[in-house]
């Protein structure tokens, strides 16, 4: 069972009618409830609980952690940041969604400003499969639309992606690369680019297909952590 961690701020459902109408019970629960627990073994946490809810307990029983953030990105707490940043660092997978692009934990493991052009019109996106072969694309038909989403248009300001898997275009005319990975020490990260709030993208079978596909493949591999600093020969050193 590959232990996730759904976290969502939870600020928008709360404030704004509009959202509690596509998301009453919030975001982290839709989320949390579409991927199902067929092989995973599903929490929840958000910014007001106490340290964000992703104490050391939390985040040492997590194998891969779901991020949704918005209005609250000044909100979480730098010692959570860096919490976080050391278990992707340790081998913890790190799923970054929609407007997370913009959250400490993302630009921090980015090492760049994280944005962007967007625009709210209610348009039509069509995401693309660009890596076909990719695990994240498994199950995925060539490409798939959401008749109402929030526009993000290049220039995306982020290191180019180890793996891009998917791009999208808007029917305002811009492309995004909306599908990206990214390795950072023992950990792997996953930028996932639809989800804004008034929209039930959440719900949808291609949108929870790639979230449980990327925690599949951002899950810990298990392979031996590397040992660094000063080290001692494995054979003998013939003096010389």
């Amino acid at each position: 069972m590959i232990k996730v961690t759904v976290w969502n701020e939870f600020l928008h459902e709360k404030q704004h009618e509009e959202v509690r109408k596509v998301y009453p019970d919030g975001i982290h629960n839709a989320i949390a409830n579409g991927i199902g627990t067929d092989g995973f073994e599903v929490r929840t946490a958000t910014l007001d609980q106490p340290e964000h809810g992703l104490t050391e307990e939390v985040l040492a029983n997590t194998d891969v952690l779901i991020w949704w953030g918005h209005m609250g990105h000044d909100k979480v707490e730098d010692a959570i940041v860096d919490r976080v940043q050391a278990r992707v660092l340790q081998g913890m997978g790190l799923i970054v969604l929609h407007s997370g692009h913009f959250s400490k934990i993302f630009k921090k493991l980015m090492g760049t400003g994280c944005d962007l052009k967007w625009r709210e019109a209610n348009e039509t996106e069509r995401i693309w499969v660009v890596n076909p072969a990719h695990p994240i694309a498994a199950g995925l038909p060539e490409h798939f639309e959401l008749e109402r989403e929030e526009m993000y248009g290049e220039h995306f300001d982020i290191p180019a992606p180890d793996e891009l898997v998917l791009i999208s275009w808007f029917e305002g005319g811009e492309v995004f690369r909306s599908g990206c990975t990214f390795f950072r020490g023992q950990g792997k990260v996953f930028y996932f680019r639809p989800g804004h709030e008034t929209y039930p993208t959440y719900y949808d079978k291609n949108v929870l297909q790639v979230i449980r596909n990327g925690i599949k493949w951002a899950a810990p591999s298990g392979a031996a952590a590397p040992v660094r600093g000063n080290h001692q020969p494995l054979e003998t050193i013939k003096s010389k």
